[in-house]
């Protein structure tokens, strides 16, 4: 059981950091916050996505590429414009790769404001640090796994991220219901999100891309909302007012 909780534990503290500070703050910016808790947040990110660490910078940068040309050639992960899944993750990797090593020329407006903590992300991003997480990892189920099968789930373990972006960029423009007519293929994977925390209402995200809840209709709950309104309250983060408009 304690190889079950760690792998439940991973799944949801990576995607906590994903969807809050990557997608809702870095890219989105719906909220605000200090420089002070926005490192907290960096060292938070790198220690919940361990192995498979995502810069904020270049996510947040990609991401709203993706928002601005959904389902088009220049959508950095599009179904529509993909042979496969496979095919579609390895063109993410590598436009990820190209904006995080300032190898593709991007206009500025996409930059404005996405946070940079050079330490961190150059620390996320270098092998040795991935490989020591890596490592972590398996050692944990050699010392605590009781059945052979568990260990199918270290691959996961060391892909966390990517996983996350595959299940929304992948089969949320491909399958479930639609609240909004968009112009792309963006949709609702779960009438209820247990799975991504609220990044699966993707439909409602697409079309109302600034705002911080994700859920719309009564039985869509996001997850990620009541922790946001919670930092709200706490004054660590600031909810922007003019929260329901599209970023772009």
């Amino acid at each position: 059981m304690i190889i079950l909780y760690f792998f439940i534990a991973h799944w949801y503290l990576s995607l906590l950091a994903q969807t809050f500070f990557l997608h809702r703050y870095a890219a989105h910016q719906m909220f605000t916050m200090s420089p002070f808790w926005e490192k907290v947040f960096y060292v938070m990110t790198y220690v919940f996505q361990g192995s498979s660490f995502l810069s904020p910078h270049a996510y947040g940068v990609m991401h709203r590429l993706h928002h601005a040309y959904a389902d088009t050639e220049k959508d950095p992960h599009s179904p529509s414009f993909s042979k496969g899944l496979i095919d579609m993750m390895w063109k993410t990797k590598n436009i990820y790769n190209d904006i995080l090593n300032k190898r593709v020329d991007i206009e500025a407006k996409f930059y404005k404001g996405v946070p940079y903590w050079a330490f961190i992300e150059k620390l996320g991003d270098q092998w040795i640090s991935r490989l020591a997480w890596g490592t972590f990892y398996a050692l944990f189920y050699i010392k605590f796994a009781t059945a052979w099968w568990m260990f199918l789930l270290l691959p996961i373990h060391f892909l966390m991220g990517p996983v996350h972006g595959a299940i929304i960029n992948w089969f949320a423009h491909k399958y479930g219901y639609i609240n909004f007519k968009v112009n792309d293929t963006a949709k609702n994977l779960l009438p209820f999100d247990f799975l991504m925390m609220g990044e699966g209402y993707h439909n409602n995200h697409h079309k109302l891309g600034g705002r911080a809840n994700f859920g719309v209709k009564w039985h869509e709950f996001d997850p990620t909302y009541p922790f946001i309104l919670m930092l709200n309250l706490c004054g660590v983060v600031k909810l922007k007012k003019n929260n329901d408009l599209n970023y772009m």
